[in-house]
């Protein structure tokens, strides 16, 4: 008889994206309605590429939080050819920044000022091990000579394993990963220096769904979704409670003109129905029992941060409504709506 009821540690959400403005004031109650800290992306209009910057950001978010709202945003430095190493140093020294964040130059949404030589930041690098703040990396090449479904596969040959050769104490996230590849690569290193997010839609959705009686336009995101054998080997990952893995749903908003559009932005909002979601994934596979490793004490493990006190109950058959969309001041933007999630219902425990 399959588990149908779980309580665990609160978890934290180890890769988000919150945007800023209107956008922001609308998102952040999704995410600190579920977690208990959430590490934030750097990518704003401007990036956030200094230490100034990230502690402007977080006073932001912590402004629009609500009374009751227990959360902590954790704040990420968006690296740049240029980077301050002091700065960044600085900043990790005074609490600002939790790790930092790669992004090859125009991989993804707001990474035109990323990386465009991974070795002009092995001084960065260095400075990182010293200090043991780790590095976030989207783990794909750009590159029009390798297909889109290849890229994170090349990335580990090409970027991944020279920069883990010269930098072998550096701390490293290879973040929502989508291959057979990747996950065979994180499992065999050591899960104190390279561990892995994996993504609710990258768990429950193969590339078909994105062609499902037409082009679905809200199911593209970058990494994009793969074929169902990269699928199946996500999930073997994660339900066997390897410590390699933790939550991290990059939740990715974007107002509903931008992702139905001409040239459509890349990302998926996820952020309300994320953690029934992952809840399906490790019901359907008799593995509800490791999900507490995944949520709650891999991330935490990894970061050197403390298990959350506070706890959640997830309960399948008294399902919470799902939501179709999320308002904001500058347009609606679309909810996910992850197959057998509408399913769960997510209680917060003292």
């Amino acid at each position: 008889m399959k588990t149908t009821r779980i309580t665990l540690p609160r978890p934290d959400d180890w890769h988000v994206h919150l945007r800023d403005g209107d956008v922001l004031a609308a998102v952040l109650p999704d995410t600190a309605r579920h977690y208990a800290r959430a590490i934030v992306m750097p990518n704003l209009k401007p990036p956030v590429t200094t230490a100034a910057l990230a502690a402007a950001y977080r006073d932001r978010i912590r402004g629009l939080l609500r009374q009751d709202d227990d959360f902590e945003p954790l704040m990420t430095c968006y690296l740049t050819d240029v980077t301050d190493a002091r700065d960044l140093a600085a900043g990790a020294r005074d609490g600002v920044f939790t790790a930092a964040k790669l992004y090859p130059a125009g991989a993804t949404t707001n990474s035109a000022a990323g990386v465009t030589d991974i070795t002009r930041l092995d001084g960065v690098f260095d400075t990182m091990s010293e200090q043991g703040l780790p590095l976030l990396i989207h783990g794909e090449v750009v590159d029009r000579a390798v297909d889109v479904f290849d890229r994170e596969a090349v990335f580990i040959e090409r970027v991944m394993e020279p920069l883990r050769a010269r930098h072998p104490g550096l701390k490293i996230v290879f973040e929502h990963i989508t291959t057979a590849e990747a996950a065979a690569y994180v499992s065999d290193a050591d899960p104190h220096l390279l561990a892995a997010t994996v993504t609710p839609h990258h768990l429950l959705l193969n590339r078909g769904a994105m062609f499902e009686g037409g082009v679905r336009p809200h199911l593209y995101c970058l990494p994009i979704i793969k074929r169902e054998s990269h699928r199946q080997a996500l999930v073997k990952a994660v339900c066997r409670g390897d410590p390699h893995y933790f939550l991290g749903t990059d939740s990715a908003p974007h107002v509903i003109a931008t992702k139905e559009a001409e040239c459509g932005c890349a990302g998926i909002y996820n952020a309300p129905v994320a953690l029934a979601a992952y809840a399906e994934v490790f019901a359907e596979h008799d593995a509800l029992h490791q999900f507490e490793a995944f949520a709650a004490r891999n991330g935490p493990a990894f970061y050197g941060l403390p298990v959350n006190t506070t706890r959640i109950t997830l309960e399948k058959g008294a399902a919470d409504d799902m939501p179709q969309r999320c308002a904001s001041e500058v347009g609606d933007i679309a909810v996910f709506q992850p197959p057998g999630a509408g399913q769960w219902r997510v209680r917060t425990e003292p």
